[in-house]
Formats: structure tokens, C-alpha cells, sequence
């Protein structure tokens, strides 16, 4: 049984940090692409970034390049998002995701979601 878990989000002021963590397990996870995604209310769930599966390669939509780092630790089964200089916009929730493909960083190539870790941003 696969089991994807996020933690690490959180309430913070603008121009914070914060740091996520995403655990799977239940699946080889070297052979994964994986990915976090947002999904703010009211908009649909949006690739935020993605890392190949030897961390080689990232990919980062454009509102948040050079603010976020993706990266992985394929010994301990995990992805972690690098969050900073946070923007009220950032807010929504954040999803980690195990998929197959990694161009364009598409919720529709990711097979196993985690339930969701919850970032909000004050002005």
C-alpha cells in the first residue's frame, strides 16, 4: 500500500520561510518522478515543482523561481520544498506526489497523492 505524507507547512508572515517534507513509502521510491503542487481556493491544483528521479533535474513554475528549491534524499524516502521570501499568493494547500513523467510537471502524469499540508501567508 502506498502511503505519501506531507508535513512542515504552517502560518507565516511575507517575506518567510518555511520548509516541507513529503515520506513515501509502499513504492520504489528512486524510480519515482516526484512533485508538490498547490491548490488555493476557488483555482485549480497547479504544478509548483518537480525533480527527476535522481534529482538531476527541476523544473519550478514561474511565479516562484528563485524563491523555492525542490530536492530529494532517495536513501530516506523523502522530498522536501524549500519555501522563501513567502508571498501572500503562495497561500493554498501543498500537495507532494509520485508520477512517471517529469516534462511539464502535470498533476495528470502523478499517480499517488498525499492528503495535503496547509501554507498560509500574512501580509
Amino acid at each position: 500500500q502506498v502511503q505519501v505524507v506531507e508535513s512542515g507547512g504552517g502560518s507565516v508572515q511575507a517575506g518567510g520561510s518555511l520548509k516541507l517534507s513529503c515520506t513515501a513509502s509502499g513504492l520504489d521510491f528512486g524510480t519515482y518522478t516526484m512533485g508538490w503542487f498547490r491548490q488555493a481556493p476557488g483555482k485549480e491544483r497547479e504544478g509548483v515543482a518537480c525533480i527527476s528521479t535522481n534529482g538531476g533535474d527541476t523544473t519550478y513554475t514561474d511565479s516562484v523561481k528563485g524563491r523555492f528549491t525542490i530536492s530529494r534524499d532517495n536513501a530516506k524516502n523523502t522530498l522536501y520544498l524549500h519555501l522563501n521570501s513567502l508571498k501572500p499568493e503562495d497561500t493554498a494547500m501543498y500537495y507532494c506526489a509520485a508520477g512517471t513523467r517529469f516534462l511539464g510537471c502535470m498533476t495528470r502524469d502523478f499517480d499517488y497523492w498525499g492528503q495535503g499540508t496547509q501554507v498560509t501567508v500574512s501580509s
